[in-house]
């Protein structure tokens, strides 16, 4: 047994690995707060987030498993009933900006550190935890009728961060 930290195993340092730890629930909250919602819808799209989060303990790739395991620990495991954290930033846009930021930072460093497999895995994780918020409550409508399931500036985080991780 060995006392060197699981991130340094994977070949990350601790600044590196804070950074791919910290990005899936950072997406989390950028998709969630890309419309302003209720605070049930805000509250079910978190939910549905850290259930795509916690659900990836179980990838194939041991990177995905072992950072969603790291993001549980942080934040509270939904199988336990554990609520998430909610996050509103002041500044969503900025915020969302800030995100999309660090998944560029993400992206060059998994090219540089890992195996594309695992790389790709995370990455394809990320848009669908961002896909799994936006698609988890309708925005607009009377009584849940009529709203929109993915509004346009929900659309346009999610492409936007497919793309940052794709260039």
């Amino acid at each position: 047994m060995t006392d060197e930290p699981l991130y340094a195993r994977l070949g990350f340092t601790d600044p590196e690995w804070g950074l791919l730890v910290g990005l899936p629930p950072a997406v989390l909250t950028a998709a969630s707060a890309a419309t302003p919602d209720s605070a049930r819808k805000t509250r079910t799209e978190g939910e549905a987030g850290l259930t795509a989060i916690a659900d990836a303990r179980a990838s194939a790739s041991p990177l995905v498993a072992a950072v969603a395991a790291a993001v549980v620990d942080l934040t509270g495991d939904p199988e336990l009933g554990e609520d998430p954290p909610v996050i509103e930033p002041a500044d969503p846009a900025g915020y969302a900006r800030d995100v999309l930021d660090r998944a560029g930072e993400a992206a060059a460093l998994l090219a540089r550190k890992t195996h594309e497999d695992d790389a790709e895995t995370y990455k394809h994780w990320l848009v669908e935890i961002a896909d799994t918020v936006v698609g988890a409550a309708s925005t607009g409508g009377v009584f849940g009728i009529g709203g929109e399931t993915v509004t346009e500036t929900e659309r346009a985080f999610r492409d936007q961060l497919a793309k940052v991780l794709t260039d």
